[in-house]
């Protein structure tokens, strides 16, 4: 498995890493994430202001949230944006938000044990926009199918409203993100923050399962080892260690993958250095001394096939067209997984270092 027994913790860090990997499933998530049932919200905030700022601050906006089903209940928030590409007005028209609340939240409420969420939304207003929407969300549910070690996500149909306003600006779908701390917490982990990591201080298997799941959704925005200037490591990866100050078997946890080519929206580029010109080209982009925990990995990947597909086919109000073309595109991956040779020279043979 590549799991050392020398992480603090001694016996019980091993086992908790151990767990991660073998259990087909994380232990039970908070309230907001037990269920897959589509919420239906109401977010009120001044809206033009957060936009017209959006581009260069973050700063929060007094608002609320209303739950209409599945229990209704309206909660204080602060409303703010984040992210960094898609602030960009030239990217999107509506930035993702992040939605903090002012109180805690009580313990009938939905969002009991919630502090802060995630909300990524439909950043334009063209339909088109809804389905790359609903493709990232799917592509967090693959990788929930694949491994406990991924972030939950939850879809909601929105209603935006200004503040003051009876009317509803716009409604759309979109998705909550659950936190890195519950996260790493119900997988038995902790949250690691750390400027840089080298490829020894990681776990063989998880970061196997990482790079072939950033593969399958050819994903390039990402780095498992170093981290976008002023924030900590790693780009689009959360780490988890056995405990916060841990620097071995730490397992890579992707995220935010609108620039995949399993979204395949219009603002995604290949990176330089990456020798394709569109990003539905998939080109393999792990470490070589992985190799055998690569090929462990697809062995896995391929048990999980028919459970992938079905995450697409189930996604709510994705068109029937794109679902058709999501299919076809995954199942080149599981074409090549399922022969030794394509496994060897589409993927292995293309691994760095």
């Amino acid at each position: 498995m590549g799991i050392s027994r020398h992480a603090p913790g001694g016996l019980l860090a091993a086992t908790a890493l151990l767990m991660l990997w073998a259990w087909p499933a994380g232990a039970a998530p908070k309230p907001l994430f037990a269920s897959d049932g589509i919420l239906k919200l109401r977010i009120e905030a001044p809206f033009g202001d957060l936009i017209r700022t959006a581009p260069r601050s973050t700063s929060p906006y007094e608002g609320k949230i209303t739950v209409t089903e599945p229990t209704a209940e309206t909660l204080a928030i602060q409303l703010s944006a984040r992210g960094i590409s898609r602030r960009r007005p030239e990217v999107c028209e509506f930035p993702p938000l992040k939605i903090e609340f002012k109180e805690k939240p009580g313990g009938e409420s939905l969002f009991k044990g919630q502090k802060s969420l995630k909300l990524v939304t439909h950043c334009k207003n063209d339909f088109n926009y809804q389905d790359y929407n609903l493709l990232e969300y799917a592509g967090y549910k693959i990788l929930n199918v694949l491994t406990p070690a991924s972030f939950r996500v939850r879809l909601a149909e929105i209603d935006y409203v200004n503040t003051g306003s009876s009317s509803v600006r716009i409604h759309r779908r979109g998705y909550l993100i659950e936190e890195a701390s519950e996260m790493a917490q119900r997988n038995g982990l902790k949250e690691i923050k750390a400027d840089k990591i080298e490829p020894s201080q990681v776990s063989a298997i998880g970061t196997a399962r990482s790079d072939l799941f950033q593969y399958l959704i050819s994903n390039y925005d990402w780095s498992n080892f170093a981290a976008v200037p002023g924030t900590n490591c790693c780009h689009n990866i959360k780490l988890l260690g056995a405990a916060p100050d841990s620097r071995r078997d730490l397992v890579p946890v992707p995220y935010d993958f609108d620039s995949s080519g399993l979204v395949n929206a219009p603002y995604a580029n290949p990176p330089q250095g990456v020798p394709i010109k569109n990003v539905r080209t998939r080109y393999f982009r792990g470490l070589c001394q992985f190799n055998a925990q690569t090929t462990e990995a697809a062995k896995e990947f391929l048990q999980h096939r028919e459970a992938v597909l079905a995450v697409v086919n189930n996604t709510p109000a994705l068109s029937n067209g794109r679902k058709k073309l999501t299919i076809d595109f995954l199942e080149t991956f599981f074409g090549e997984l399922s022969d030794p040779n394509k496994l060897q020279h589409q993927i292995l043979d293309h691994c760095r270092g």
